[in-house]
């Protein structure tokens, strides 16, 4: 298994980091850490996929993003050291390697490419918050659907046809829309070819239609 958080970095130091890891399991539907948890790791996700979210103080349920086998979550621990700013769920059976955010901060400074490794994650993670700002309050909420369903394919990976087992409310969450939106651009899609929609799942048969749709650069 490769992580983005370790690309670059040296084979030696890639076991150093690993060798301090734990293993973690988790049960579909189990939360991995809420919402204001302390924050004393991050996670390299081994199997299956995370949904991280939070609840606003009007209670509004906000999700962030959906991860998978390669990537990780947690990260902002490494920096802050305070309190988790979101609530992570596996969304299936899953498994990460767990890694204590002091030792990795101590790894980083005797290893000058895991530095910079965690260096390059945190710029990516800022650009993509910044990213979504931006989208909310230029981008239509149809063209943020599609844009999600892209995204979701890239998590669920594979050749088309791409199965994506979230229900349309999970879908709402992370593109900022209603429920209704999201049913009505789906339908739009389908009857384009584009998608097959039934209950549960999203199938995506057409990424470049898609990402036409959805104004996306190749």
């Amino acid at each position: 298994m490769e992580w983005r958080l370790l690309a670059g970095v040296p084979g030696e130091d890639v076991r150093a980091v690993l060798a301090l890891a734990r293993r973690a399991t988790y049960r579909r539907g189990e939360v991995v850490f809420h919402h204001h948890d302390p924050a004393d790791a991050v996670h390299l996700i081994a199997k299956g996929r995370f949904d991280i979210r939070i609840t606003t103080p009007h209670g509004d349920v906000v999700a962030l993003a959906i991860r998978g086998p390669g990537e990780t979550f947690g990260e902002l621990a490494l920096v802050t050291g305070t309190e988790r700013s979101a609530t992570v769920t596996a969304l299936e059976p899953g498994e990460t390697l767990v890694l204590r955010g002091s030792e990795l901060r101590r790894l980083a400074r005797e290893q000058a490419s895991v530095d910079e490794a965690l260096v390059r994650m945190l710029a990516e993670h800022v650009a993509l918050l910044s990213e979504r700002l931006v989208e909310a309050y230029t981008v239509d909420a149809e063209t943020r659907v599609a844009r999600r369903v892209l995204e979701l394919a890239r998590v669920y990976g594979g050749s088309p046809p791409i199965v994506i087992p979230l229900i349309q409310e999970e879908l709402a969450a992370l593109a900022g829309a209603s429920r209704a939106t999201v049913n009505r651009v789906l339908r739009e899609a389908e009857g384009r070819g584009l998608v097959q929609v039934s209950r549960g799942k999203t199938v995506l048969l057409d990424p470049e239609g898609l990402a036409r749709l959805a104004r996306v650069r190749g």
